[in-house]
């Protein structure tokens, strides 16, 4: 309980003489110590029985040896002698008769004669020791506290109950009564009255002249303090009354004549006064109490802070015979509140006029202790709480019972951990994997079935019994109430429109250009007039140009060249030819519309040709102009701004691949000093290039950059960024003035650039003739 080692044959140990657990004697030294263990006392780990006494000495069980030594053929820690130990019967005298041992000593075997409890009848034999109570069936007999009457109960156990019989007492002074039970206040009967009325007595004195002044006494009354025999100075007691007898003053003869004053100042204390100043009786000796005093006081607060109010002294006629020193919270004006801590640390002691030193705190923990049921009921303190010292003394056992912890139990304690199969009623009929637990709910079953997703889509295999919505991944596409769209969403459980209504776009054809409506669906109503977003792709009639353009764009084009057409046409009706005016205006053409070719386009046509008259490979590239593919514009334009850093890095790129191709470790890294976020860039897209790794590493601003070559995939390109840089830096020459030949009739028509191209004559540069 304090320790997790072996106690072994040759240890020192302890044994607790009221659970009898063993401990190693060092470990029970500290848990004596330590302030968990502390009780007014000291608690045992086992029993929480108290003692006072530390453990100190290593004993044998019986306590008679100490260090025992270890025999063979005797019980370890024992002496190996007879026990000798009390026997825990109640009243069996008989002491231990067997060899040292561990644990309680065993019920006494001796049998003896015993006897009831009022003693008047006897039995014989009985085993000594057994707690059995023997009782006859006779009347007890004894006398009861009153000593005047006897006990009229059958024999029984313990004392006698008091005597029940009503009586009439009086007080001492004979003058108040009262009816209580028999024997009350039996030890203060004086021969004519049994208590004290707290009134005063009022007897007449010996002298028959005065009456007793004191509370209700036993006995009789006291002497009359007045008495000639006992006054034996002046009233302020400063002159004996010899001396005035001396003077001229006659003798006194009985109580009732006067004390003679000697003339003098009273001089006697008051209660008035402070620690400072004491005052004293001004007036002159005189029989009675002083009068009231005729001096001032300062009255200061208990801790002396403060003496003042509204800024004079508080100062004040002692017209009273007594007055005490009240405290500033009696006081409205002045006063100086507390700021101080308390022992706890926590709170501020808060006092006015506070005369504490150590300014304890009275107010009640409250914190929840280790177990989580109870508070803590100390006095606000420092540090953790002690922990829960409430302890069960019934067994803690498990759901199904077969576990079992045995008490004492500490208050917080888990139930003990179980491992037979949980026994509870299940929802499902699968088989329990999950052993036997204390929480309220079973874990989840967790059995594979077969079930439906959510829109009954498939069956799904190997699915945990506990699971309930279960979705396949698909798309629903379940019809929606429109009847014209379906489901998009995937496997759900509900409905397919939480929001009520259906938004897909609608896929109605438009009456003019054919595209989908693509407005929000609306079953029941036309489709609305709105502008066409679709997507309409664009090309020349060489095919090197391709735009995608809205189809409005699209259609404001064609109408354009259409014009240009129409206005063509129209020129050759004037001479006489027919037009057919409805092609202009079809669907077909409208999709048809073509961009207009530019200078690329005829300056790739020529190539084009030159290559087919010197019969060269188009697929063949000499000139590694289609390798440059690989460089993006955005590296090419970073390039061009910053070619030294470029070319150190394709240096450093290139050497790293070399290296790591040519040697036999699979992969080689090397990192770069911390750069800006465009420098790191590059380093990026290069190495990308070249199929190396690059991870970013640090925070700004020393993010730095490291590239990693990998054998046999890293690989360096057949050109160069820097090369490529340079040979576009480098001048060209002009190109070469395409030579076309207009028509002045064909200019005006504004037909595109391919037809101009088609009814340009060919010149075959190549026809040589003799």
């Amino acid at each position: 309980m304090v320790c997790c080692d072996v106690i072994r044959l040759m240890a020192p140990v302890w044994s607790c003489q009221s659970c009898f657990h063993v401990f190693h004697l060092n470990c029970i030294k500290k848990w004596a110590r330590s302030p968990a263990s502390q009780a007014d006392g000291w608690r045992c780990p086992a029993c929480q029985n108290v003692a006072l006494k530390h453990p100190t000495s290593y004993t044998c069980f019986c306590g008679k040896v100490t260090n025992p030594e270890w025999q063979r053929s005797e019980i370890p820690h024992s002496c190996g002698d007879m026990c000798g130990k009390k026997r825990s019967g109640a009243d069996c005298n008989h002491p231990c008769n067997i060899l040292c041992h561990p644990g309680p000593c065993p019920q006494c075997p001796a049998f003896v004669t015993k006897a009831c409890i009022c003693g008047r009848t006897r039995y014989s034999p009985m085993r000594c020791g057994q707690a059995t109570v023997l009782q006859c069936d006779k009347v007890c007999g004894a006398v009861l506290n009153c000593a005047e009457h006897t006990c009229s109960q059958v024999c029984h156990r313990g004392q006698c109950q008091p005597c029940q019989l009503l009586v009439q007492q009086v007080c001492y002074c004979g003058v108040t009564s009262r009816e209580v039970l028999c024997g009350t206040d039996k030890d203060g009967f004086d021969g004519s009255g049994h208590f004290s009325c707290q009134k005063l007595c009022g007897k007449m004195l010996e002298c028959e002249a005065h009456q007793c002044q004191q509370v209700c006494h036993p006995g009789p009354c006291q002497p009359c303090p007045r008495s000639p025999s006992l006054v034996k100075t002046c009233p302020c007691g400063q002159t004996p009354l010899a001396k005035l007898l001396e003077l001229g003053y006659s003798e006194r003869q009985s109580c009732s004549d006067l004390i003679p004053s000697c003339g003098k100042t009273c001089n006697k204390p008051l209660a008035c006064g402070s620690s400072d100043s004491i005052h004293i009786c001004e007036k002159l000796c005189h029989e009675g109490s002083c009068g009231p005093c005729s001096l001032t006081s300062t009255i200061r607060c208990r801790c002396g802070f403060k003496t003042k109010v509204g800024g004079e002294n508080m100062s004040r006629i002692c017209l009273e015979t007594k007055i005490k020193l009240r405290p500033c919270c009696s006081l409205s004006d002045i006063y100086k509140r507390c700021n101080k801590k308390r022992s706890c640390g926590r709170h501020k002691c808060g006092e006015l006029c506070c005369v504490s030193v150590e300014h304890k705190c009275h107010l009640i923990c409250g914190y929840k202790l280790n177990c989580g049921l109870h508070r803590c009921q100390e006095p606000c303190h420092r540090g953790n709480c002690e922990p829960c010292w409430q302890s069960s003394f019934d067994e803690l056992t498990c759901h199904c019972g077969q576990s079992v912890l045995y008490p004492p139990i500490a208050c917080g304690t888990k139930p003990p951990e179980c491992k037979n199969l949980c026994t509870r009623r299940h929802e499902c009929d699968h088989p329990v994997f999950h052993n036997c637990h204390s929480e309220e709910k079973c874990p989840p079953c967790t059995y594979l079935t077969q079930k439906w997703c959510m829109g009954k889509h498939e069956q799904r295999n190997n699915i945990p019994c506990h699971l309930q919505d279960i979705s396949c991944g698909l798309t629903c596409n379940k019809e929606l109430p429109c009847e014209m769209h379906h489901c998009k969403r995937l496997c759900h459980r509900g409905e397919c429109l939480a929001e009520g209504s259906c938004h897909q776009p609608c896929t109605l054809p438009r009456p003019d250009c054919g595209h989908p409506c693509a407005a929000p669906c609306h079953k029941g109503s036309s489709c609305p007039r709105t502008t066409c977003t679709a997507k309409v792709a664009l090309q020349c009639d060489c095919g090197r140009r391709k735009e995608t353009v809205h189809c409005t764009d699209a259609a404001t084009s064609y109408q354009r060249y259409a014009a240009i057409a129409m206005a063509s046409k129209l020129s050759d009706m004037q001479l006489g030819d027919s037009v057919d005016i409805g092609q202009l205006i079809t669907k077909k053409e409208l999709k048809q519309t073509r961009l207009e070719c530019d200078q690329e386009c005829a300056t790739l046509e020529r190539n084009r040709r030159l290559a087919e008259a010197l019969q060269i490979d188009s697929s063949a590239d000499p000139f590694n102009i289609r390798s440059t593919s690989i460089y993006s514009d955005s590296l090419k334009e970073d390039a061009r701004k910053d070619l030294k850093f470029v070319t150190e890095v394709e240096e450093e790129i290139k050497n790293l691949v070399e290296l790591t191709n040519k040697g036999k470790q699979p992969k080689r890294s090397q990192c770069f000093p911390p750069m800006n976020r465009e420098h790191r860039k590059i380093i990026h897209e290069l190495a990308e290039v070249y199929a190396v790794e690059s991870v970013s590493y640090d925070s700004e601003p020393k993010r730095n950059v490291v590239i990693t070559a990998h054998k046999g995939k890293s690989a360096c390109p057949a050109s160069s960024l820097t090369s490529l840089i340079e040979r576009e830096m480098t001048v060209r020459a002009p190109p070469p003035i395409a030579h076309i030949k207009q028509h002045s009739s064909k200019a005006a028509s504004g037909s595109t650039w391919s037809k101009m191209v088609k009814e340009e004559p060919v010149i075959d540069y190549f026809d040589v003739q003799d």
